[in-house]
C-alpha cells in the first residue's frame, strides 16, 4: 500500500520536539484491536511494537475490556492512591495465588509510582537503605529508565546525556557476551570486589535485565545469570532483575529469570503487568527486606484501580493454565525460523539475529539499515522499531496473543522490507 504522511501541523506547532515514535511512523492513530491498528485514513497496520511490550494481550483485548467497563459502570473507584479497595485486594489475590505461590517465590509487592523508573527507582532506594551503601552495579548497554536513579544505570550515551548532571554511584560492567567469549564471566567484577585498590565502594547491588530489550536484545546465558546470582551471594550485594519488558510472559515463562533457576532479591515489573496497556508497576522484594517507613516511597497514581481490574483479568484469563507460555516459545520458535531464513537470503548483509519467546532482534553489519528496513516496513503496513547503541537492531515486539497467522504475515512483510533495502 501506499501511505501518504498526514498534515501533522497540530503535533508539529505544540507538541514538544521530545516526541520520537511518531516521527518514525507519520500517521495518525484512530483504533486498535487485537495486533492491528488503524490509522485516520483507513490504513491497516500490523503492530510488532506492542506498546513498547506494555501491550503483551494486544490492543483492547475482549476479556480485559468487558473486566474494565464492567468496573467502572458500577462506579468502582479510580484513583486511590495506597488506601484498600477491592480491586487492589482481588489483584493480590491473584497474583499470589497465580503467579507467586506456584513458583515458591516469596516476595512482598509495592506499588510505586506507575512508571517502570519508578519501580526500578523504588528497588536502588530499597538496595540503598537495606545495605547502607550508595554503589549500584550495572552492565553495558542497559537500559533501566529515564529519571535519574534509572539513568545511572543505564548504559546509553544519548540518554544518559540528557540528564544534564553528573549520574554518580552506578558501576558498569561487561554484559554476558560482551567481551565476545574472551575472558571467564566475571573475572573483571571479581577483580575489583576484591582489591582493595581497585576504587570500587562494595555495591549495595546489581541491576540486570535477561534480555536487553533497549539495548539491542542481548540475550544472557541461563549459566550467566546463575554465575551472576552467586557471586552477588557471595559478596553480599543484592541482585535487582529489571523484568519490565521481558516479565508477564515475553519470554515464555511469567517472569523472565525462571529459566536460569534464580530468584533475585528485589524484581521490578510494569508495561504489561497492567494487561490493557495502563499504567502500572510493582517492586517485588523478599520479606526480610522490608524495611520502608510508612509513606518513604510513594506517588499519587500508585492506586491505580482500573488497572488493577485489568491485571487480575489478564492473570486469571492467561496464567491459570499454562498455555500461554507453550503458545508464546511456539510463537517464538516460527519468528526464529524466519529471521533464519532472512539472515540466509541475505548472506552479504552480515546479517544476525538473537531472542526469546516472543521478542527478537535483527542486527545489521551497516548500523543504517536496520532504519531502512523499519521505514520500509512501515510503508509496507508493519510496525517495527529498532533498538541497540546505535539502532542497529530491527527489535520484534509482537502480542504473546498474535495469531500464527499473523506473525507470519508480519514476518514476511520484515522479510520483503529487507529485501527491498538490501
Amino acid at each position: 500500500m501506499t501511505i501518504t504522511p498526514p498534515a501533522l501541523s497540530v503535533f508539529e506547532a505544540l507538541e514538544s520536539e521530545v516526541r520520537s515514535y511518531c516521527r518514525s511512523w507519520p500517521a495518525v492513530f484512530d483504533r486498535a484491536q487485537g495486533s492491528r491498528m488503524y490509522d485516520e485514513d483507513g490504513h491497516t497496520y500490523l503492530d510488532f511494537f506492542a506498546g513498547a511490550g506494555a501491550l503483551n494481550y494486544g490492543h483492547n483485548n475482549p476479556v480485559l475490556k468487558r473486566a474494565l467497563i464492567d468496573y467502572i459502570e458500577r462506579d468502582g473507584v479510580t484513583h486511590g492512591l495506597d488506601m484498600g479497595t477491592t480491586a487492589k485486594r482481588a489483584f493480590l489475590e491473584a497474583f499470589q495465588d497465580v503467579v507467586l505461590r506456584p513458583r515458591d517465590l516469596p516476595y512482598k509487592v509495592m506499588f510505586p509510582g506507575p512508571t517502570g523508573t519508578n519501580a526500578v527507582e523504588a528497588a536502588l532506594k530499597l538496595a540503598r537503605k537495606v545495605k547502607g551503601r550508595e554503589a549500584i552495579v550495572s552492565f553495558t548497554n542497559a537500559f533501566h529508565g529515564m529519571s535519574l536513579g534509572s539513568l545511572a544505570v543505564t548504559g546509553n550515551a544519548f540518554k544518559r546525556a540528557g540528564a544534564g548532571i553528573p549520574l554518580v554511584h552506578g558501576t558498569p560492567m561487561p554484559f554476558d557476551h560482551y567481551l565476545d567469549d574472551t575472558v571467564p564471566d566475571f573475572l573483571w567484577f571479581e577483580r575489583l570486589l576484591a582489591d582493595q585498590g581497585s576504587g570500587l565502594n562494595t555495591p549495595a547491588a546489581v541491576i540486570v535485565e535477561t534480555v536487553q530489550g533497549e539495548g539491542g536484545i542481548n540475550v544472557a546465558r541461563p549459566e550467566w545469570l546463575r554465575g551472576l546470582a552467586a557471586l552477588c551471594e557471595r559478596h553480599d550485594m543484592l541482585l535487582i532483575v529489571d523484568d519490565i519488558q521481558m516479565g508477564c510472559g515475553r519470554t515464555g515463562s511469567f517472569f523472565s529469570f525462571e529459566e536460569a533457576g534464580i530468584i533475585p532479591d528485589i524484581v521490578t515489573l510494569s508495561k504489561s503487568i497492567g494487561g490493557y496497556g495502563m499504567p502500572m508497576s510493582l517492586t517485588l522484594f523478599r520479606p526480610e527486606l522490608d524495611v520502608w517507613e510508612p509513606g518513604e516511597h510513594n506517588g499519587t497514581f500508585r492506586g491505580n484501580n482500573p488497572s488493577f481490574v485489568t491485571a487480575a483479568a489478564a492473570l486469571d484469563a492467561y496464567w491459570t493454565d499454562g498455555q500461554m507460555e507453550k503458545q508464546t516459545l511456539a510463537r517464538g520458535e516460527q519468528a526464529e525460523e524466519a529471521l533464519r531464513a532472512i539472515c540466509a537470503e541475505h548472506p552479504g548483509l552480515g546479517a544476525r539475529y538473537r531472542g526469546r519467546g516472543l521478542v527478537w532482534g535483527l542486527e545489521f553489519a551497516d548500523k543504517a539499515r536496520a532504519s531502512a528496513v523499519s521505514r520500509r516496513a512501515f510503508e509496507l503496513g508493519l510496525l517495527v522499531e529498532t533498538s541497540g547503541p546505535e539502532g542497529e537492531v530491527v527489535k520484534l515486539l509482537p502480542a504473546l496473543t498474535i495469531s500464527p497467522e499473523e506473525l507470519d504475515e508480519g514476518l514476511r512483510t520484515l522479510a520483503r522490507a529487507v529485501r527491498e533495502t538490501a
